[in-house]
């Protein structure tokens, strides 16, 4: 639940800052902000995967670019449910969602899925940050002479 809560929190920040980096994207505060963040999510959750479900021929002939669309068109229907929350036109959607996805990818980088942050220091010598030998794949190539 604490993890569920943190990515919501992170993802009302990537939102936030978009409401701040595109005029074209207005949020009346940051109450609908958070709020406009947790619908994009379930819509993102339960929609999406229909949409794409449907627009598969469409989305392998463009190579997934096609997903990039519909996230736009996610966030310009968030923009419809969510009083308070507005984008002007499409493109704004479309730009509001690629650096939306970008945002969220950096503020979540280092969040596993239970909630705790994760970081490796491989390069300080302390053996708890080593990967196990089991874990390693060592190629050898010997000369033949």
């Amino acid at each position: 639940m604490l993890g569920l809560l943190l990515k919501w929190f992170l993802n009302t920040l990537a939102l936030f800052a978009v409401v701040h980096l595109l005029k074209g994207i207005h949020s009346d505060s940051w109450q609908t902000t958070a709020t406009a963040a947790l619908v994009f999510g379930l819509v993102n959750a339960f929609l999406k995967p229909l949409v794409i479900l449907f627009t598969l021929p469409l989305t392998i002939l463009s190579l997934g670019l096609f997903t990039l669309i519909i996230n736009g068109f996610m966030l310009y229907l968030v923009s419809k449910i969510v009083e308070g929350f507005y984008i002007t036109d499409f493109w704004y959607a479309f730009w509001g969602a690629a650096f939306f996805s970008i945002f969220s990818a950096l503020l979540n980088l280092f969040i596993n899925p239970s909630g705790k942050f994760r970081f490796r220091n491989f390069a300080s010598g302390d053996s708890r940050y080593r990967p196990a030998d089991n874990e390693i794949i060592d190629v050898e190539h010997k000369r033949e002479d």
